[in-house]
């Protein structure tokens, strides 16, 4: 039986993410566009004679996403406001009386023993 002045339980999925897991997550993003913006201004060169309207629109992702790809890292860490709390209080558990009619229905008995 616990005492009830033991120690505070917490729960851990109201923990935030570590953050060499954050910094590894954000630089994973970062390679990721920067990457998908090194492909679109390859596109944009090899398509320049060929296809002018997607080779502009290939070129205007690569001059663009340098800037979002920065702001998408430096984004920070998560904010976790809809989680739980992280205190959970021990819960009180109320004390079983005899149940009514219990006697007399035999259901004190076991396996329907007189």
């Amino acid at each position: 039986m616990r005492k009830r002045g033991g120690p505070e339980v917490f729960r851990i999925t109201g923990a935030r993410q570590g953050l060499a897991d954050d910094v590894r997550c954000r630089q994973r993003r970062y390679v990721i566009s920067m990457s998908v913006r090194t492909l679109s201004v390859i596109a944009a060169a090899v398509l320049w004679n060929v296809e002018r309207h997607v080779a502009i629109v290939a070129l205007a992702l690569g001059v663009l996403l340098p800037y979002v790809a920065v702001v998408i890292a430096n984004a920070g860490r998560e904010s976790a406001p809809s989680l739980p709390s992280a205190y959970l209080s021990s819960p009180v558990r109320p004390a079983l009386g005899p149940a009514e009619g219990a006697a007399e229905s035999g259901a004190e008995r076991p396996y329907g023993r007189a």
